[in-house]
């Protein structure tokens, strides 16, 4: 009888054994990583106004359900162009990645020319349809690019050669500014010729602003259009400054010139010069 009791609770505890066992054996893995690589040729870092590479290969027995990625500054903002601003991403993948068990995740993320450069925190996280997750966490660097081209200034519409313009009278030009990495600034004076000032001189505190932006339709192209009417009490600057002393119209020969700067080589890309009169 004694061998019985104790037979009873041996066999129980080895069925629990196996019952531990089997759900060992069926359980799901998480996620995992076999390979990872940030940036090109695993870098770790990315030029401003390119684009981010992004490759992992990754097993996922529980099959995939969708893939993030974030992206976050690592604090410390130090403004390096007149451009910087905040970047972020937060970004999740379903397409051509859901439902497979063994994928490689190959991605490119565009940079924007305005993204602050300094150290950021990526972060990609996969998750089954299990529910399970598993994170990569790795440190990013964002880099200024080498610019040494200025931008190009093209014109499309322009006064005549010295073509007069009476009081009321709007003169006006337009046009596209373009730069091959990011442009930074842009200004349209109207110059009195008197003045006698070398191109890179101009700016808006000794002529009368059409335009000053640094504000574009894209990183590296802008369309514009700018005038001011002869005889305004006020130009066009941010804030407008009143048409007076050393700018105050007068009669007699001035010239437009546009100008335009890209946002990390400090070059300066300039108009020719459009030649008007004023009568007023």
């Amino acid at each position: 009888m004694k061998n019985n009791r104790l037979l009873i609770p041996a066999m129980a505890l080895g069925l629990i054994l196996a019952i531990t066992s089997c759900k060992k054996e069926d359980e799901i893995k998480a996620p995992e990583f076999v390979s990872f690589e940030l940036g090109y040729n695993n870098s770790g870092s990315a030029v401003i106004g390119d684009d981010l590479h992004i490759d992992a290969e990754i097993l996922a027995e529980g099959k995939v359900a969708n893939i993030r990625i974030t992206i976050h500054h690592e604090g410390g903002h130090g403004k390096t162009s007149l451009l910087d601003e905040e970047w972020e991403v937060d970004s999740t993948y379903t397409t051509s990645y859901a439902g497979a068990k063994n994928i490689d995740f190959h991605e490119h993320i565009d940079i924007p020319g305005t993204a602050e450069a300094g150290d950021y925190h990526f972060h990609l996280i996969v998750t089954d349809m299990e529910g399970n997750r598993t994170e990569k966490e790795a440190e990013l660097l964002l880099v200024l690019p080498a610019d040494n081209t200025a931008p190009v200034v093209s014109i499309s519409s322009a006064p005549a050669e010295a073509q007069v313009f009476t009081y009321g009278q709007d003169i006006t030009i337009s046009g596209t500014v373009t730069d091959e990495t990011a442009l930074g600034g842009m200004y349209i004076g109207l110059v009195r010729v008197a003045q006698g000032l070398q191109d890179s001189e101009v700016n808006a505190t000794n002529t009368i602003t059409l335009l000053h932006t640094h504000i574009f339709d894209t990183d590296k192209h802008h369309n514009f259009s700018a005038s001011i009417k002869v005889g305004a009490s006020s130009d066009n600057n941010t804030p407008p400054k009143e048409i007076t002393g050393d700018i105050a119209w007068t009669l007699g020969e001035y010239y437009i010139l546009v100008k335009a700067k890209d946002a990390f080589g400090g070059n300066w890309g300039f108009s020719q010069r459009y030649p008007v009169q004023t009568d007023i």
